[in-house]
């Protein structure tokens, strides 16, 4: 797939990042805010820039995506990162494309995927390749929600193709699907509340009361994607360095919960989900342990009361005190005590004073996240447990 367009074709994107930015709904992401004009105009990154080349490239999977939700005791990771890393396969795909183009037609050009201030949705849309949904992601005719995207900017002037059209209708089914409430409105996005966000980019604890709405997913989210009535006309992704991993199709839980850094970067090499690190990749493990209902799991939460990464102990008290209260009390004492740092007192607290509860009433308190106006960070430390701040996120 390729569409051409102008460097000057989004003006229209700039108001609606600049209200993200204002809003905070970039989250963590500080490195948004700080690229904001080179984003919301190309000729700011690269003033010689006179076209930009859209390529994408279909990822679409070959089974239901959602299927594995069901399966609570696996690890649901988005379609896209249970093969290689596109960025290496698609950036290798865009220089081979350029060299072609200068032997070709001469001029200069610069590549990029994904990594660079380039807001590719909106240039790929403004060059006919498909137009953002409701969800914000492309869509295509063709493909429906499953491209990978990539650009080429070039010195050459090539005549820009026709934008494409918004095709959504009064169709809100990505919006509905989102398990967070992730979208304020249709077209917008609060990356705080949304899953590829929180299990992706966020350095910290997830917020509390967002967790029971995570499921088992552990890397990503795919279901606004994958409910577009668009994806009928999709084809199954025919690069074969994209194709899932059998061993990330469905991984079990308690293996995954069992990672070192070593074995962590031996499972993820060559995959984009290496960049989270074992530490936040494991957290999001704990989360979906703690959502599973099988109680045959609190041990792996319980071994990681002990992890030598807060962010993980953090997550293990939240996880063994959903799955079984009565261990979590009963350890609390000899395991509490030795604890210092004050972000995982504060969920030692936060569990304990759950867990004391009825069941009725504590599970009641957990699906404060079904509201919109949730609070979309985790409690701050009390005085008694010696203040102490946030993790924060990239």
């Amino acid at each position: 797939m390729i569409g051409v367009t102008r460097p000057d074709a989004i003006g229209h994107a700039k108001p609606h990042f600049e209200r993200f930015i204002a809003e905070g709904q970039h989250g963590d992401m500080d490195w948004l805010a700080g690229t904001a004009a080179r984003r919301t105009d190309p000729q700011v990154l690269w003033p010689d820039a006179r076209s930009v080349i859209m390529l994408g490239m279909n990822y679409g999977p070959d089974r239901d995506p959602l299927a594995i939700l069901a399966q609570r005791d696996r690890g649901a990771i988005s379609v896209y990162a249970q093969g290689d890393d596109y960025h290496d396969l698609i950036k290798s795909r865009l220089k081979a494309v350029a060299r072609w183009l200068i032997a070709t037609a001469g001029g200069d050009v610069k590549v990029f995927v994904d990594t660079a201030a380039v807001m590719e949705k909106p240039l790929a849309a403004s060059g006919g390749a498909g137009w953002q949904g409701k969800h914000t992601n492309l869509v295509s005719r063709e493909h429906g929600s499953w491209l990978f995207l990539g650009a080429i900017f070039t010195t050459l002037a090539f005549a820009p193709d026709e934008a494409e059209i918004d095709h959504c209708g009064t169709c809100s089914a990505c919006l509905d699907v989102c398990p967070t409430n992730a979208f304020p409105a249709p077209y917008r996005l609060d990356a705080r509340r949304c899953i590829s966000y929180l299990t992706i980019e966020h350095k910290g604890p997830i917020p509390r009361a967002l967790r029971p709405l995570m499921g088992n997913r552990i890397y990503g989210c795919d279901d606004c994607l994958a409910v577009c009535p668009w994806n009928k006309f999709a084809q199954v992704g025919r690069e074969a360095k994209l194709f899932a991993r059998d061993t990330l199709r469905a991984p079990r839980l308690a293996d995954l919960a069992r990672l070192d850094d070593a074995a962590f970067r031996a499972l993820f090499a060559r995959s984009p989900v290496k960049r989270t690190g074992r530490d936040r990749f494991v957290r999001n493990v704990l989360i979906a342990i703690g959502n599973s209902g099988d109680g045959a799991l609190a041990a792996e939460a319980e071994r990681l009361l002990d992890d030598a990464a807060p962010l993980v102990r953090g997550a293990a008290v939240w996880a063994l005190g959903r799955l079984d209260a009565a261990r979590l009390r009963m350890v609390a004492r000899e395991r509490r005590a030795r604890e210092t740092d004050a972000i995982v007192q504060n969920e030692w607290s936060a569990a304990l004073s759950i867990s004391s509860l009825p069941v009725s009433e504590a599970n009641g308190g957990e699906r404060s996240g079904d509201n919109f106006n949730a609070p979309l960070l985790p409690d701050e430390p009390s005085p008694a447990s010696g203040g102490g701040s946030r993790e924060s996120g990239v």
